[in-house]
């Protein structure tokens, strides 16, 4: 749910803007910096990198069972609660408050002020951290501040929204992570440093755990094509980009499940890569097919920009055909 995480909130950010009458650059910025802050609680899993010696991790090859025990001894708890956003996402605007304004005014002071309350509320949150969780929360939010700074900064260098924009998009971005969580694994403590459940068990989609993982993937595959189609949107792009026939190769796909071992929440590494792979083999033949050779000696173009995002979404479509095989083919099989 990593990429699902932000494209969903910069789907929801960039539609919204559109509605509010933004323009297409600020739409799209508003929604990559809102997709970016939405990412940010997943930082969390830099804990398994600090807890794991090279040994444990690499020792054997690289080992994603360790990696991933570690990661979810603290995955989806601090950085996932609901009043951890609404603390930081404030924080992070105080903090984009430059000393001069957009119309050339300088305030120092003003400045100054915004970037001390800024510190002091992301200070108290690595201490609140700690005294719930020890060093262990000192590490995840921790990182999680320095991450959020590093965005913020990011964002209010390249982009011209304001500090008030950007510390609505980080709240919002970080209010709508969590609810992703909750069919892929144990559910977020929205309510940390509480120990107060609001949701006490993962939502089952389907009794069956291939069907449910193959629910949960859909789910991510709905927020890429939100997403996409927010783009298509706001760019005045036709619906016949995500039409391409290479992407009909990609129910072929579905054939796998006579052969994969059906895939899990815990084992699912062979299908997630398998049928991304389907993608970028769409995504490829769609590209080869029209993409004369004189073409790759030159400069990119913003031309060129625009036909990889139909290539990217001939990739989104031919995984789409892929996730339909499949599930044709599992449940005329095994349901």
């Amino acid at each position: 749910m990593f990429v699902g995480h932000a494209l969903l909130a910069f789907a929801l950010a960039v539609l919204f803007a559109e509605w509010r009458g933004w323009s297409t650059r600020q739409a799209l910025l508003l929604g990559a910096a809102t997709g970016a802050f939405a990412a940010l609680p997943d930082v969390d899993v830099v804990y398994a990198v600090v807890a794991l010696d090279g040994g444990q991790l690499f020792g054997s090859g690289v080992n994603p069972t360790a990696f991933w025990d570690a990661a979810n001894s603290v995955h989806r708890s601090m950085t996932h609660s609901v009043l951890v956003a609404l603390v930081a996402g404030p924080a992070f605007g105080l903090w984009a408050v430059r000393a001069r304004t957009a119309d050339g005014a300088t305030n120092r002071r003003r400045a100054w002020g915004s970037r001390v309350a800024s510190a002091v509320l992301l200070v108290a949150l690595v201490a609140v951290s700690i005294v719930a969780s020890g060093a262990l929360g000192a590490v995840v939010m921790g990182a999680f501040v320095v991450a959020g700074v590093a965005i913020t900064a990011l964002s209010r260098r390249k982009t011209d929204l304001s500090p008030r924009v950007l510390g609505l998009a980080a709240t919002a971005g970080l209010l709508t992570h969590p609810w992703g969580d909750l069919v892929t694994g144990q559910p977020p403590q929205f309510l940390y440093p509480f120990g107060v459940g609001v949701i006490e068990s993962r939502v089952v989609l389907h009794p069956d755990p291939t069907m449910h993982l193959l629910g949960a993937f859909a789910i991510e595959l709905a927020a890429v094509w939100l997403a996409a189609l927010a783009i298509v949107r706001v760019t005045d792009r036709s619906l016949g980009t995500f039409y391409d026939r290479s992407a009909v190769l990609g129910a072929g796909y579905g054939a796998l499940a006579l052969v994969l071992a059906p895939p899990t929440l815990a084992v699912s590494y062979h299908f997630v890569f398998s049928i991304l792979a389907v993608g970028v083999v769409c995504s490829g033949l769609s590209w080869y097919r029209s993409t004369p050779v004189a073409s790759l000696r030159r400069r990119p173009t913003a031309g060129d920009v625009r036909a990889g995002f139909a290539f990217g979404a001939t990739g989104l479509s031919g995984t789409t055909m892929a996730l339909i095989g499949y599930v044709v083919v599992y449940v005329s099989l095994w349901l």
